[in-house]
């Protein structure tokens, strides 16, 4: 079906509005192709370095540019359970390389950090920054020009944009995400969600806490809630990054196995050596970041996206703005209910129909585009598919069923949750912000109380057990951009939000923080730029301000005279804090260069 007009008038102005930026980009893709690997010109000790410790007929193949080789870039390590998985990964797709005729040689490793060890820890305030770094690093492994094409081996929150950034700035090489799954279902994500507001109310102690916590996040995979990891993986698939139907497969099954095979050998197929030559920077294009922006919406995904999508698009020449993934928002329907914005976990969305059954229903509508290029070929369409085993144990798909195995999680798109993705910008005199509502109550979308100021998340936490905050308000949080502080993640601002709004009162949140995937119930106007540190009219709110969220009419205002709210001085904050320690003290430069949240908060684009 042809793409629905407003999804085609969206992407034609991202088109026009890239086309400057598209096009040098491209070009540099075509000259870089152009030059290729070309292994054999390398100087004999450049050469013998690059395969030292390959067998002598690798050594043999590999000199004589006659066979593919594939770098492999991985996040590995065993301290995150996302990653863990990965460990065995570098000898498999070594194994099915060798099978396919080529190389296969681990490239290099970039870090991966886990928000959820750090949250309302120093250590959260160089998670946002690990985006950019974990690019450098691949980019660090790729720049020896040994590789015809690249799989990522990469899950979670910034690993994976991070990659994209690297795999669309190596764009003359064909690029592969392998995923290694969601953990199995543990303790359900609403009860965990409770048992935290009930140790934030002081009503069980720490010892039950952790109980629920080790419940829920139990073995190796990503943590099975609806946050950034898991919408990365629904990205890489619909943005066809992945192999058909690989995303939401549990590690260390069969299936997992093959299907890590199974894109190894597609790499190789895919490079300049073969007949379908699929460098990453002309398969990504307008039409695959628009999917992948209403693959977003129709599944509620993380808020993190409206920094990420942007600046994975800038790294392919492309300039998405948050006017357009707003204007998405509008136009594509919400079709799956999982944690924070339903009861059920990733396991319950993918047994339901997963992302084969998502994309037919977009599809059915035009609200994705078609015709693109993946990994797998030409055509979206590919991906409406369940990934299966046959009988040999070879990967086979079969079309996804007609009906969703569980209609309370995945909808069809005659029958949408809600008619929106409920991801909206916000534009008012305190500057431009984002909210996700679509976890929030219809009468919690307006919300209009006056201004309690805090200028870091501890300050909020402490007037809450003093009980100071038993009222209607707005938490105006602030100093939490990324010129600040690296804009850490403020997932400990949710349970005495929450909390207080179970109570009965009238809550918001404004801060020129994050809050994520997870920060579900309360209405909270995030990434609120310009930033308090940046000039920011966040920094000119005083207590007591009425302020006025409207995530109907996606407005973010502060109803003071203008003419007084101009003429007030910007607060400051003592941020000497925030300069060292764990780290912190390496990140000064990405402090002092990163770009506003709308333009991605990246040190590479401004």
């Amino acid at each position: 079906m042809a793409a629905h007009s407003s999804i085609e008038a969206i992407t034609r102005r991202i088109v026009e509005r890239s086309k400057p930026h598209r096009e040098a980009y491209l070009d540099r893709v075509q000259r870089a192709v152009a030059k290729g690997v070309h292994r054999s010109t390398l100087s004999c000790g450049n050469l013998a370095h690059g395969f030292a410790v390959c067998s002598p007929a690798e050594k043999a193949a590999l000199a004589g540019d006659v066979v593919p080789n594939l770098g492999i870039i991985t996040a590995y390590n065993d301290m995150l359970s996302a990653h863990q998985p990965y460990e065995t990964f570098p000898p498999i797709i070594r194994d099915a390389a060798r099978e396919a005729g080529g190389v296969a040689q681990v490239a290099g490793g970039v870090p991966a950090m886990c928000d959820g060890v750090t949250q309302g820890q120093p250590g959260m305030e160089l998670s946002l920054f690990s985006r950019d770094a974990i690019a450098m690093a691949a980019g660090i492994g790729l720049s020896h020009n040994m590789f015809d094409a690249a799989v990522y081996l990469g899950i979670c929150d910034k690993i994976v944009p991070g990659l994209v950034i690297a795999a669309l700035t190596f764009g003359h090489l064909p690029a592969v995400f392998i995923p290694a799954g969601p953990m199995t279902s543990g303790l359900p994500n609403d009860e965990k969600s409770r048992i935290r507001q009930l140790y934030a109310e002081g009503k069980v102690g720490r010892a039950e806490l952790l109980e629920a916590e080790s419940k829920s996040y139990h073995g190796p995979g990503t943590c099975t809630f609806y946050g950034t990891a898991n919408s990365n993986q629904m990205l890489m698939e619909i943005m066809g990054f992945h192999m058909p139907g690989a995303s939401f497969v549990n590690p260390g099954t069969p299936l997992r196995e093959a299907l890590t095979k199974e894109a190894a050998k597609r790499a190789l197929a895919i490079t300049a050596l073969g007949n379908e030559f699929t460098p990453a920077g002309e398969m990504i294009d307008e039409r695959s970041i628009v999917n992948g922006v209403v693959g977003l919406h129709a599944t509620g995904g993380s808020t993190n996206h409206t920094m990420h999508l942007v600046a994975m698009a800038r790294a392919a020449g492309i300039h998405l703005t948050w006017q357009d993934i707003s204007e998405l928002s509008d136009t594509v329907p919400l079709l799956a209910r999982v944690y924070p914005n339903g009861l059920a976990d990733v396991n319950h969305f993918h047994a339901a129909g997963g992302m084969g059954f998502l994309i037919k229903q977009l599809l059915k509508t035009g609200l994705v585009h078609d015709d693109v290029r993946t990994v797998f070929g030409q055509g979206l369409a590919a991906y409406t598919v369940e990934a299966r085993l046959d009988e040999n144990g070879m990967v086979m798909r079969e079309q996804s069923p007609e009906e969703s195995g569980d209609p309370k999680v995945l909808t069809r798109i005659e029958n949408p949750f809600q008619s929106n993705g409920g991801l909206k910008m916000l534009t008012g005199n305190l500057g431009k912000g984002v909210i996700k509502i679509s976890a929030v109550k219809p009468e919690r979308h307006v919300i209009e109380a006056a201004a309690v100021v805090f200028q870091d998340q501890q300050e909020l936490q402490d007037a809450f057990k003093r009980g100071e905050l038993n009222k209607d308000f707005v938490a105006v949080v602030r100093f939490q951009g990324p010129k600040a502080n690296g804009m850490p993640e403020l997932h400990r601002l949710t349970p005495p939000l929450g909390v207080l709004q179970d109570r009965g009162f009238k809550v918001a949140l404004v801060t020129d923080g994050r809050m994520s995937g997870a920060s579900g119930k309360v209405p909270a106007a995030i990434h609120v730029t310009p930033e308090a540190s940046d000039g920011g009219p966040i920094a000119r709110i005083q207590n007591g301000d009425m302020i006025r969220l409207d995530a109907v009419n996606g407005t973010l205002e502060v109803l003071v005279d203008a003419t007084e709210f101009a003429s007030r001085p910007a607060a400051e904050a003592n941020l000497d804090d925030n300069e060292f320690g764990m780290g912190r003290e390496l990140f000064a430069p990405f402090r002092r260069n990163v770009g506003p949240a709308d333009s991605g908060a990246s040190v590479f684009f401004g």
